[in-house]
């Protein structure tokens, strides 16, 4: 007669960590450091955590959430003391632009992405609170504080995004490519694109981003917006 099987108690098991928003982000954050922001699902995630992807919407609605949280977290890095900037109020707004940039340049897929992801969290409205303070010194109004703030943040994305789209991919230079295309126009067909050469393709791309800067904010704090009409 053989002996019976001891049955094992489901006590003896470890219990499962809590499942939790922040975890979630967390892991999130780790698989996209590691992998790339492609592989940051909803079931890559459930498979990450332990559990079914069921679970994870009743913290994230979905995809696009879940990136937006991993961009805001990774807005935790912007430097938004600006120390070393000098005590104005330009110097200190162009080093935490310049900063939310560089740490878009970082994660050239999430460049991408920023471009219609929308955070929420409290990174972003950090980094929004640190970038009305600033322009605000301008003198500007304060709708045109807020309107250049929202400009100021999708001019910078846009940049990192551009930039990240010719890093990914250097078997396909676009950029190279364009500048061909208008190195060799013809004077007789685009005779203003031959004018402007080499300055329409010339500049480093912090002199560029430095002028650009510039223009945006001496546009902002000098043009009132629009009135709206009854």
């Amino acid at each position: 007669m053989s002996a019976r099987r001891e049955p094992v108690s489901r006590r003896e098991r470890p219990a499962k960590r809590a499942l939790s928003r922040r975890w979630i982000v967390d892991t999130a954050v780790a698989v996209m450091r590691a992998e790339g922001l492609e592989k940051v699902t909803m079931r890559r995630l459930a498979k990450e955590l332990d559990t079914g992807p069921a679970s994870l919407y009743v913290y994230v609605a979905g995809t696009a959430e879940l990136h937006a949280a991993v961009l805001d977290a990774l807005l935790g890095e912007v430097d938004l003391t600006a120390d070393g900037a000098g005590d104005g109020w330009r110097e200190q707004l162009r080093a935490v632009v310049t900063s939310y940039t560089l740490v878009l340049f970082a994660y050239p897929q999430l460049a991408r992405s920023a471009l219609v992801a929308r955070p929420g969290g409290e990174n972003y409205l950090r980094l929004v609170e640190r970038l009305l303070d600033l322009l605000s010194r301008s003198g500007a109004g304060r709708e045109q504080v807020a309107w250049g703030v929202d400009k100021l943040l999708q001019d910078a994305t846009a940049t990192a995004a551009e930039q990240s789209a010719r890093e990914g991919d250097p078997a396909e230079d676009e950029w190279g490519a364009a500048v061909r295309a208008l190195s060799e126009a013809s004077e007789a067909t685009y005779p203003a694109i031959v004018a402007h050469m080499p300055a329409l393709v010339g500049g480093t791309a912090e002199d560029r981003f430095r002028w650009g800067f510039d223009v945006l904010v001496n546009g902002i704090s000098g043009t009132p917006v629009p009135v709206a009409e009854d």
